[in-house]
């Protein structure tokens, strides 16, 4: 076997630091980030006059598939909430890259300390379910839904990252996923969009938990919501993240919610809280009638 050299290594080092792009276009200014699938970094795209990132896939031939593939999800999604890609390819050692859209601003788990309000984070969790729902009506599961894979900007707006372990509904896939947000039949390689309603549910439980409580609606039907997201049986979760963000909604709203079976007394306080201000303007009016009648 040939000893590989320091020359050697050294220029495979300058190589995944810095990679040769082709015919030009692109150059690159630094690295931004990197994972298990390959490096992003930040370059000038000189034919339009911007920057983008550019991911390029770690060596190894099965990453060669999948970042195409990866690439293809991206393209085949466009919305809002998920970052468009402008251009993909090989380089000249033979391992493919794709290109995007420059993303500012912090993951969620990052910016999280500064949306201490319940209320807030609500609002963002209900864009998170949309850019899902999105995704799932178009046949895809993301299935590596965590607060690191989401990307809030610098004026509120949000990102889904990281669709290297997408997959179509239905079709096989590799199993994979993060601890703690992963649902236990993604083991298996489920691709359902259940797995995504899991880590939703897990999602909306880290907002929920490290929350400022302002709301005055009660803990309880927001914990059952909870619940039914991460239940360890598919069949018993919501069906989907549309259902689970309207249940969400009903509870913003002070509705009863689908997942939480109210007491009558949890029922008389809701209404209450719902219904305030009209049942104060009755109350004064009944007061003022029987204060007149007492005057006559």
């Amino acid at each position: 076997m040939t000893a590989i050299t320091d020359r050697t290594l050294a220029r495979l080092q300058a190589v995944v630091e810095c990679p040769e792009l082709p015919d030009g276009r692109y150059m690159i200014v630094e690295r931004i980030g990197a994972g298990g699938m390959g490096t992003v970094f930040r370059a000038r795209d000189d034919l339009l006059g911007r920057d983008v990132a550019l991911k390029v896939c770690a060596f190894g031939g099965q990453n060669l598939d999948a970042l195409l593939a990866e690439a293809r999800v991206l393209a085949s999604l466009d919305h809002a909430g998920i970052v468009p890609v402008h251009d993909a390819g090989r380089l000249p050692d033979g391992r493919a890259f794709y290109v995007m859209s420059l993303v500012d601003g912090v993951t969620l788990a990052k910016r999280l300390p500064e949306i201490p309000e319940l209320p807030d984070r609500l609002r963002l969790f209900d864009r998170l379910c949309d850019t899902i729902s999105f995704a799932h009506a178009r046949g895809v599961i993301h299935r590596d839904l965590t607060p690191s894979n989401v990307m809030v900007g610098p004026f509120g707006e949000l990102r889904v990252l990281d669709w290297g372990l997408a997959a179509r509904a239905g079709q096989p896939a590799t199993a994979g996923g993060t601890s703690g947000y992963m649902a236990p039949e993604q083991m298996r390689g489920t691709t359902d969009p259940r797995v995504d309603v899991f880590s939703l549910g897990a999602l909306l439980r880290d907002l929920v938990n490290t929350a400022r409580r302002t709301s005055r609606h009660p803990a309880a039907p927001l914990t059952s919501i909870i619940a039914r997201a991460v239940a360890v049986d598919p069949d018993a979760r919501y069906p989907s993240a549309a259902a689970l963000a309207d249940d969400v909604r009903r509870y913003v709203d002070g509705r009863r919610v689908d997942a939480h079976e109210e007491t009558a007394i949890e029922r008389l306080n809701r209404l209450g809280r719902t219904y305030r201000t009209p049942l104060l303007l009755v109350g004064a009016y009944l007061v003022m009638r029987v204060l007149l009648l007492l005057w006559r």
